[in-house]
């Protein structure tokens, strides 16, 4: 089969073989096989080594698909059932999911690093990004990692249910928990940013900023709910202009900068939220002073995979999207094939692109 192999970060693109394998399903395992994935910033960031993952490495983690084999212990999917692939599968066991923090769950993940999950030219081992591998044709995960979507539902469409909607919507509904009424600014307007301003909108925010310092996706901004629009440069005036000098009531960043952290702390008023939801490197650091974290009263909440359950929430993106409250079909600036991956990262890297999705035959 065919699959996008990353052999050495720092690579400016990934090899596109055409004999990969997938091993063999095990009693609790379950073979999708992918119809749809997209192309998401967190796939560059393993490129370039921001996100570590072991090599050989077949990149992709956002998708979805059909299920083909299922193991014997497996009861909650079967062959021919349309899934969602979830990236951080939740044991059930674990201190973190006990909690009802599935999002937190490293089981699995942990796995990432000595299970391989492909077989290149036939005996090579190769693992999955995040233990999954959406770029490639077939893919083996733990049965936790795939969540039954309806069978209505495009598997293009079903693929951001994976990663770009849970991660953006999910930090508006779950971390943030946005109030109706509230002034919201979000820090990056990309594909998950774009997902958190519907979010802020579906939650009834009465003012949503859109912070970039590309002017040529303030338009798009507006069209998924935006009220208004900034760059770094004129951001204080607007923000004193929508708030009478008070700043906003939550603030996300959705960039993984330290440098846009700061933006949103600076952004967020007195006892207000920052919602940290970008995925930074592990050396780039984030400083601030111990008297402005106590006295101005605000809070700093990291946003993981926002806060989801894709068990619980998928249904919930489902139910929001047939209603014709959040836009899918909006967030995918192409369709693509396989061959047009290596195009599809250049393409990411220019910020031409919102999402991206290859539909696999």
């Amino acid at each position: 089969m065919r699959a996008a192999v990353l052999r050495q970060v720092g690579d400016q693109e990934v090899e596109l073989r055409d004999d990969a394998t997938t091993t063999e399903t095990g009693p609790d395992q379950v073979k999708v096989k992918v119809r749809a994935t997209g192309v998401c910033h967190s796939d560059l960031s393993v490129l370039t080594g921001v996100l570590p993952m072991p090599i050989p490495c077949v990149i992709g983690h956002e998708g979805a698909g059909e299920v083909v084999e299922v193991g014997e212990h497996v009861t909650n999917v079967g062959p021919g059932d349309h899934v969602v692939i979830n990236w951080t599968p939740d044991c059930g066991t674990c201190a973190e999911c006990v909690r009802g923090e599935p999002y937190l769950c490293m089981t699995f993940i942990a796995q990432t690093f000595g299970d391989p999950r492909f077989r290149l030219g036939g005996d090579a081992p190769a693992y999955g990004m995040a233990g999954c591998g959406t770029w490639a044709e077939e893919l083996v995960v733990p049965w936790q990692g795939v969540v039954k979507v309806a069978e209505d539902v495009p598997f293009e469409y079903a693929a951001l249910l994976g990663c770009g909607i849970p991660t953006g919507v999910g930090a508006v509904f779950n971390t943030a928990k946005v109030r109706p009424g509230s002034k919201v600014a979000v820090v990056g307007a990309g594909g998950v940013g774009l997902s958190v301003i519907q979010g802020a909108r579906i939650a009834g925010a009465a003012t949503i900023l859109a912070v970039d310092p590309n002017e040529a996706k303030h338009p798009i901004a507006k069209q998924f709910g935006a009220t208004h629009t900034a760059t770094l440069d004129d951001l204080q005036e607007v923000s004193g202009l929508l708030t009478g000098g008070q700043n906003f009531d939550y603030v996300f960043e959705v960039v993984g900068k330290a440098a846009a952290i700061e933006t949103a702390w600076k952004a967020t008023r007195r006892g207000g939220d920052v919602i940290v939801v970008g995925a930074g490197a592990v050396d780039d650091n984030f400083q601030m002073s111990a008297f402005s974290l106590l006295f101005e009263g605000k809070n700093l909440k990291s946003s993981l995979y926002g806060g989801s359950d894709l068990k619980r929430d998928i249904p919930i993106f489902v139910d929001l999207w047939r209603s014709g409250k959040l836009d899918l079909e909006g967030l995918i600036t192409r369709r693509i094939r396989f061959e047009d991956l290596n195009d599809a990262m250049a393409t990411l890297r220019r910020g031409d692109a919102i999402r991206q999705v290859v539909m696999f035959d």
